[in-house]
């Protein structure tokens, strides 16, 4: 820092006081009783202000125009001592004031003191000036405080001290803050003015006078300084600060705030700083070593670690002593002392290893390198001469000598080359062996090799950056300082105070060695820094240029794979012998899009097939023709095929479709006709018979398009009849399916297994039974009524699961019938599902009559369903169906009918079991009224058994057989009363037919009456009917005779019937079931002709025939089976 003497004035009497105005154009004295205005430019006096009668000790410049902003009047305090000095904060809010008795008060605007300060030398240090920091960085409001007790202290707005106080060895009269509070002046009895850091470090003078200095004052915003003396002296001084730096490589050491030190890493934008208390002098910087000249010793600093990235820096020596130079270097091991003509090699510790005395005067010295401790110099003097130095070694190596002055020198990365800015701004490039002067630029102030490549450097002048590599012609852009460095494609530049990284595309040089076909040299370039437009011209031009090791680098870093794979197929070829260069060109022509070319070489090079391929890949097929020519009939037919397959691409299918009729390519036209539905039938018109694969898919597409006929047409052309059963199958049209399979009995299968699964899945289970019977498929109808059985009882569906149980039976007994290994399996499974078809068929009443809230049903025939049911469930209890619907209702028409035991009874049942909540009140009460009913049944409900005409009890342990005679019951399939009937058997050796040839026979018999029985069969029912004139059968009736039996006899004894009985039969008295064979027929004799019973002839269920009439008349069918009464008996 050094300050310049702008201009001086003086005046009659003491300047106490002065103040600029804010925009720094005037500046206004108090001297004496006299107010001067100066113009701050060349210091003319403006004009001289009257009016005060006394000394003026204070003058300042009201910012805003008013004395407050809040009050028009000015308020007056009291304070305990004289003011001497005082200073607003930056917010106004505050006002520090300054005493005689050494106390500074701080005061709100209102005047009241919030803080007092008391200063250690009391009234004996008075407090003369005092000032707060104007800096609008600073976090708290800083007040800087001087008495002359010769201390200088800081305090924080509550009162705090910062720091200790600084000895100043003179009385201050004056101290004030640069405008951005970075430094402070302070003048006094020294009779000069003195540069501080707002930390109170001493930095230097700006200016020594003859008398003391009142004040002190900066313009705003700037470096001038205005001083005022006791003598009446005026003084403007310019404050110059100096740059001091230094710079290695991308990492520069600059001053920061006089005493602290900035390293900045060029690359990364990393800073660190090194704060200091003393003013900073000198700064070099090497590698890992940095150091530091302050007034009385020099630091040395070295970084934590080897990591070229790391900014943290430690003290490794300190150098207690003061030095004298222009120019500071540091190396490994060592400092270097520039003064004037004379160098000086320190070590760490301060000692003088070496020195050298140079002929004239030195302009430049830089560290160009070397080994620790054997580092090199480049040391450039006023009288041009050049020299290199190690700083182990005493003599000095003359490079080369010039007339002109070194103003900047550097040496290139192998330290072959040499660059000189002399003092007539000419840069001049030398080679260092031969001393030959290789080339020169005008406009030049300094200069700087590419670090990374020899042949580039770059230098600055007249606001220009020129870029030159080898002997090509400068490039130049505008740029504005100096450059200091250059690495890579970044330039660092020194611009007034700040050093920048500026990147710098190095496209023009990169072009300049393309143009010479010096792919490897352009390459080098381009790595320093590029654009990704100039790495894909470069990766062209080498490929082009045949130079695939470079191509293959360019494309790499532009990530281009297929221009990579293109060089990477090539290699391989060459690898496998393949040296044709015309053929490699015609490959990178084609990939570039220069298919005219590309074609030319292919045919030069002897492989027009390539050419061939390019053209037809590229849809190019009129250059393909004229190529091809009248050439191979071979690959002008792959050419339309190519060509169609484009058109098929480009969305023109019957284009496509009529060029691969053309080229012989059937299958391809078919499917692009099937996929859109037209011309498919022509095509399969016109193919030949004996192109099945083609007619095939035809007849494919005409499945999918829903063409039937079509396909049925192809496949009769072809001949294939199972894909037409198949058809026939898949479309459902079964009567031309049937029609085939009779033809061709082979395809039974084929047709009627997918039929009968078709009628299943629409619930057309009786005709799906009759097709898997036809298929020969009976475990398939079995399997498909047993799951619809199921879920029929899972859903509560009891009548449907009597009718699925119905036909299960008839299946096992069809598959007994066909099936002889299986015939005992099937036959009990035949049993088993003819009892599970009466239960569910009766369950079906009891469940509606305990879910519904009506009854379609009397209460005799519920009683005697819910007796047969209970009788029936001695052994097992199917799925679904619940004894507790089954006892409650049989407990409550019980007791409706006056069975009041039977209904005790079950309702003592029912306690037993879980009964469900809705029905539990109905039962408890029904448990609870029954016991005031008499304990016994009404004689009317008991059953008769018509074998021994013995009287059954109502709950019978046996079932629904005769407690006496064990005679099984048989019931009316509607009201379940027991009916007239005894069932007998043939003796042996009599066949069904026989029996029913005897029975027909009505041999004659004497009655007291002529018989009126009237037989009536239909294909419906069979029916016996009496008129009333009709008389008792004969008494003494063979069949009678045959009923008796031996009374108590534990083991039931069939009526067995010989031949002569049967002859004496009726007719019209016999019921016949005629069950299909291996079953044998079930014969029963009625005993009570005035009632007529009516036999379904297809389950064989009785009923009586006014019930069956009325039944049919509901359902038109039977109740049971549910065969309509339309359908014949087959």
């Amino acid at each position: 820092m050094r300050a310049a003497l702008t201009w001086r004035d003086r005046a009659e009497q003491c300047i106490y006081d002065l103040a600029f105005k804010p925009d720094g154009t005037q500046l206004i004295i108090a001297a004496g009783n006299r107010l001067l205005v100066y113009d701050t430019s060349d210091g003319t006096l403006i004009q001289p202000l009257k009016g005060h009668k006394d000394t003026v000790y204070c003058v300042a410049y009201a910012k805003d125009g008013l004395w407050s902003p809040e009050q028009k009047s000015v308020s007056k305090h009291k304070t305990s001592c004289k003011i001497t000095c005082c200073s607003w904060t930056n917010d106004g809010q505050y006002l520090a004031l300054g005493m005689f008795n050494g106390i500074v008060s701080i005061r709100n605007k209102n005047g009241d003191e919030k803080v007092k300060i008391e200063r250690p030398g009391g009234s004996s240090s008075p407090i003369w000036s005092i000032c707060w920091n104007p800096s609008r960085d600073e976090r708290n409001d800083i007040l800087a405080v001087a008495d002359w007790g010769q201390k200088l202290s800081f305090y924080h707005l509550s009162g705090k001290q910062i720091g200790k106080d600084r000895v100043l060895n003179f009385d201050p009269c004056c101290i004030s803050y640069f405008t951005k509070g970075e430094y402070l002046l302070l003048g006094g009895s020294d009779r000069q003015v003195s540069l501080f850091t707002r930390d109170g470090v001493r930095l230097g003078t700006v200016g020594e006078h003859s008398s003391w200095v009142w004040t002190c004052k900066i313009k705003p915003d700037s470096n001038y300084v205005a001083v005022g003396c006791q003598d009446g002296t005026i003084s403007f001084y310019q404050l110059i600060f100096s740059t001091v730096h230094g710079l290695y490589k991308d990492r520069y050491a600059y001053r920061d705030n006089m005493t602290d030190v900035i390293v900045q890493h060029l690359i990364t934008e990393q800073k660190v700083r090194i704060k200091g208390r003393e003013l900073v002098k000198k700064i070099a910087i090497y590698k890992n070593r940095l150091a530091i000249q302050m007034p009385e010793k020099i630091l040395i600093y070295e970084l934590y670690s080897d990591d070229s990235a790391d900014m943290y820096y430690r003290v490794k020596e300190k150098i207690i002593k003061k030095f004298e130079c222009n120019l500071l270097v540091v190396c490994s091991d060592h400092i270097i002392l520039c003064q004037e003509k004379r160098l000086q090699c320190l070590s760490f510790s301060g000692v003088k290893e070496r020195e050298w005395l140079m002929e004239s005067l030195i302009r430049y010295i830089k560290v160009i390198g070397g080994p620790p401790g054997r580092e090199g110099l480049l040391v450039g003097l006023k009288n041009g001469q050049i020299l290199k130095i190690f700083v182990d070694n005493a003599l000095a190596i003359v490079l080369l000598k010039q007339s002109t002055a070194v103003r900047c020198l550097d040496m290139s990365a192998s330290r072959s080359k040499l660059a000189v800015v002399d003092e007539n701004d000419t840069c001049l490039v030398y080679d260092i062996h031969t001393k030959e002067l290789l080339f020169q630029e005008p406009n030049a102030n300094s200069v700087a090799w590419n670090t990374q490549c020899e042949d580039m450097l770059c230098f600055s002048g007249g606001g220009y950056l020129n870029i030159k590599a080898s002997n090509f012609p400068v490039h130049q852009q505008k740029l504005q300082g100096f450059v200091v460095g250059y690495n890579g494609s970044k330039i660092f530049c020194l611009h007034v105070f700040s050093m920048s990284a500026v990147e710098v595309p190095q496209s023009a040089p990169m072009y300049q060695y393309l143009e010479r076909k010096m792919f490897k040299e352009a390459y080098q370039i381009a790595c320093l820094g590029v654009t990704d437009a100039d790495w894909k011209e470069l990766a062209m031009e080498a490929l082009e240029g045949l130079e695939f090791e470079t191509a293959k680098r360019a494309f790499t870093r532009v990530r281009d794979l297929r221009y990579l794979e293109l060089i990477s197929s090539i290699e391989d070829r060459k690898k496998h012998g393949e040296n044709n260069n015309d053929l490699f060109l015609a490959d990178v022509y084609a990939y570039q899009g220069k298919f005219h070319e590309a074609a030319k070489l292919y045919k030069k090079s002897g492989h027009e097939n390539l050419a061939l391929e390019m053209y037809s890949d590229l849809r190019m097929f009129d250059h393909a023709k004229d190529f091809l020519g009248s050439g191979d009939p071979k690959d002008t037919k792959m050419l339309i095929k190519k060509q169609a397959d484009w058109a098929k691409d480009i969305n023109e299918p019957k284009a496509a479709v009529e060029m691969y009729l053309s080229a012989g390519e059937h299958m391809r036209a078919i499917e692009i006709s099937g996929e859109h539905g037209w011309l498919l039938i022509e095509i399969a018109r016109k193919l030949d018979k004996a192109e099945r694969e083609p007619l095939a898919k035809c007849a494919f597409y005409f499945k999918q398009l829903d063409n039937p006929g079509y396909a049925a047409e192809t496949y009769m052309k072809v001949g294939d009849l199972k894909a037409l059963v198949q058809l026939h199958v898949e479309t459902h049209r079964w009567e031309e399916a049937f029609t085939l399979s009779e033809k061709h009995p082979e395809f039974k299968d084929e047709v009627y297994v997918p039929y009968a699964q078709w009628l299943a899945e629409n619930d057309r289970f009786e005709e799906a039974q009759k097709a898997f019977h036809k298929a020969g498929r009976q475990r398939e109808a079995v399997r498909v009524l047993e799951q619809l059985t199921h879920n029929a009882v899972v859903e509560s569906r009891f009548n449907d699961a009597a009718y699925y149980y119905w036909m299960l039976s008839m299946q096992c007994l069809d598959i007994a019938q066909e099936n002889e290994p299986q015939q005992t399996e099937m036959l009990q499974k035949f049993h088993h599902f003819q009892r599970l078809a009466e239960v569910y068929h009766v369950y079906h009443f009891i469940q509606r009559y305990t879910e519904e809230p009506f009854s379609f049903h009397l209460p005799e025939t519920l009683f005697n369903i819910s007796r047969f049911l209970l009788h029936s469930l001695t052994k097992e209890t199917p799925l679904g169906i619940s004894k507790v619907n089954t006892l409650l209702a049989l407990a409550k028409q019980s007791k409706a009918l006056g069975a009041y035991k039977l209904a005790r009874h079950a309702y003592d049942k029912l306690q037993g079991l879980q009964i469900p909540e809705r029905f539990q009140k109905s039962v408890e009460l029904g448990s609870l009224t029954i016991r005031s009913k008499p304990f016994h049944d009404s004689e009317e409900l008991v059953p008769l058994c018509y074998r021994c005409s013995t009287n059954n009890p109502l709950l019978n342990n046996l079932g629904n057989v005769c407690i006496n005679c064990r005679q099984p019951f048989v019931f009316s399939a509607s009201s379940y009363e027991v009916l007239h009937l005894v069932e007998f058997y043939l003796e042996d050796g009599i066949t069904d037919e026989e029996a029913v040839a005897l029975i027909d026979l009505e041999a004659p018999r004497v009655t007291k009456r002529e018989d009126k029985w009237q037989e009536m069969t239909s294909n419906n029912a069979q029916s016996l009917r009496l008129d009333d004139s009709t008389d008792y059968i004969e008494e003494d009736d063979p069949f009678t005779a045959k009923l008796s039996f031996e009374q108590g006899g534990c083991e039931f004894v069939p009526v067995v019937v010989s031949r002569a009985v049967l002859c004496s039969m009726s007719r019209r008295d016999v019921l016949i079931k005629r069950w299909p064979k291996p079953l044998p027929w079930q014969f029963y004799r009625s005993l009570l002709p005035d009632a007529s019973i009516t036999m379904c002839p297809s389950c064989f269920q009785m009923f009586h025939t006014e019930d069956y009439e009325l039944l049919i008349l509901q359902h038109n069918c039977c109740p049971f089976c549910r065969r309509r009464i339309d359908e014949s008996n087959q």
